[in-house]
């Protein structure tokens, strides 16, 4: 028998599920400063190690994660702005805008009127001061140079999108619709301008990132993100490298990305992302997955690959379609690729989320990867004896959780189960139910899985106000956030017993 490409998760561990933009801050969304730190320190309390957060990537419309402008850039929105204020890059009264925003969720449509007015004044001082580093974030020249296989065409991508009124990339004058077309172009000031400044907002954002990697180490925890496996059609990935998609010639999907019904909805998910032309990604060895998987290395000690699914076939909807009903499973060169990645990458630590549609050639492909797959115990009742996320049915190269960010909270997806499903949970755990968010996260942690993630909301008990997201939904999602207080609150009351129950199931 073939020995798997990978095979790193052989001790037990645990961690908590909470995007970034979940922490608390007075800027109206979180991000890199004091209160990540401060999370950090809870996590060591208590003993756990690995911080799970969702894609890192700027955000476009609808503000999802998993829909960015670039599979490389981060999302400036997570900058923390207290250094750039020690500097005097931004003023106390620049700020007043960002200090009137909601503590208690994000409002991302005010959040982008006050925050991209600030960013731009710090990159003006920044650039006529005549520095080229800040803040022990190193050279930018440097950055730069190191970045330089994607920064310079997503800069040139969010400074022609902002002088074309936001428009996607389709809808641009034809010269400028095609990249190698807008190089040649003769570009106004403010549009290089506005290039400039948007390799000064990434140069904060993994400047920052990479000290909070370094703090989370020094703490013994790991970040494991997300991978999303699709790019969003107005991207710079998408933009820069038309001949790696199965697009038109005037560029528009031939087909898009989706996941037929399932438990999530009956239409299925119709995403509408552009599919890979996996051929011309095989004459390169694959050549762009492998830059974007060392850039995510750059993010993140631990990826999680989303869609693992899709890497042996991939759902095709014809483009004209409104829902996902109508697609179509097609193969892809799934091991092939992962071979060539585990080649440039020997050392990744790879997490398979493969929930959904898994066929025997899916299971096949993640054996032989030999990434660990996910396990969520929202899906294990309601059936029978065999259901994979039941716990007894765990194997060890696992990941369990007790619900994902697409998840309601344990509490609200408890209180809208029918009777005999919560009476077949209460038998399977003897418990009373009466506090079912953690009886979820005690099973997890007991579970034999290597890998235990529990999301802040379970441990804080909350309800389904405290949602991150509904897939499908169109409007309301990724706005939660916690107060500071729950997180001072949890740490006094409960991290000596998380402790003490992760010791007890050699997770510490």
């Amino acid at each position: 028998m073939t020995a798997p490409l990978y095979n790193w998760l052989d001790e037990r561990t645990s961690g908590v599920l909470l995007h970034v933009s979940s922490l608390p801050s007075s800027t109206g969304i979180g991000n890199f400063g004091t209160s990540a730190y401060r999370y950090i320190d809870f996590m060591e309390a208590a003993g756990m190690h690995v911080w799970q957060i969702c894609p890192l990537g700027p955000t476009g419309y609808g503000d999802s994660p998993y829909q960015c402008f670039s599979a490389f850039a981060g999302n400036p929105y997570f900058i923390d702005l207290e250094p750039l204020e020690a500097e005097e890059l931004v003023h106390w009264d620049e700020l007043q805008a960002l200090r009137d925003l909601p503590t208690d969720h994000v409002d991302y449509g005010a959040l982008y009127g006050a925050f991209w007015p600030v960013l731009h004044k710090a990159y003006e001082r920044f650039k006529r001061s005549g520095a080229d580093h800040f803040d022990g974030y190193g050279s930018i020249k440097a950055f730069r140079k190191a970045q330089s296989a994607w920064i310079e065409d997503f800069a040139l991508f969010l400074a022609l999108k902002d002088k074309f009124g936001g428009k996607c990339w389709l809808d641009w004058p034809a010269g400028f619709r095609d990249i190698n077309k807008a190089r040649k172009q003769k570009l106004t000031e403010d549009v290089q301008e506005a290039a400039e400044a948007h390799v000064f907002y990434q140069y904060l954002f993994y400047g920052q990132l990479a000290k909070l990697r370094s703090y989370a180490g020094s703490k013994g925890v790991e970040i494991l993100g997300d991978a999303p496996i699709f790019v969003a059609l107005d991207s710079s990935d998408v933009w820069a490298n038309r001949s790696l998609f199965q697009l038109k010639k005037d560029g528009r999907p031939e087909a898009v990305a989706g996941v037929p019904p399932d438990y999530f909805s009956a239409d299925g998910q119709l995403w509408g992302n552009p599919l890979y032309k996996w051929k011309a990604h095989q004459d390169t060895n694959f050549a762009w997955w492998i830059d974007r998987i060392k850039a995510n290395l750059e993010f993140y000690d631990i990826v999680r690959l989303d869609h693992f699914r899709g890497f042996e076939s991939y759902w095709s909807v014809p483009a004209k379609d409104t829902n996902a009903r109508n697609g179509t499973w097609i193969e892809c060169p799934g091991l092939e690729l992962f071979k060539a990645i585990r080649a440039a990458c020997p050392d990744a630590k790879l997490v398979a989320e493969d929930l959904g549609v898994i066929t025997d050639e899916v299971e096949a492909l993640r054996e032989a990867t030999g990434l660990p797959g996910m396990a969520v115990l929202q899906f294990a009742f309601g059936g029978d004896a065999e259901n994979a996320y039941l716990p007894h049915n765990y194997s060890r190269n696992c990941v369990a959780y007790s619900g994902t960010h697409d998840n309601d909270t344990t509490l609200g997806w408890y209180r809208e189960l029918d009777q005999k499903t919560q009476d077949h949970i209460r038998r399977y755990l003897t418990v009373s139910g009466d506090e079912i968010a953690w009886d979820l996260v005690r099973v997890a942690i007991k579970s034999c899985a290597n890998m235990a993630i529990i999301p802040l909301q379970d441990l804080l008990s909350l309800g389904s106000e405290a949602r991150l997201n509904t897939p499908g939904a169109p409007v309301g999602n990724w706005q939660w956030r916690y107060q500071p207080d729950q997180l001072v609150s949890l740490q006094q009351d409960s991290a000596p017993y998380l402790k003490d129950l992760l010791e007890l199931y050699d997770r510490a």
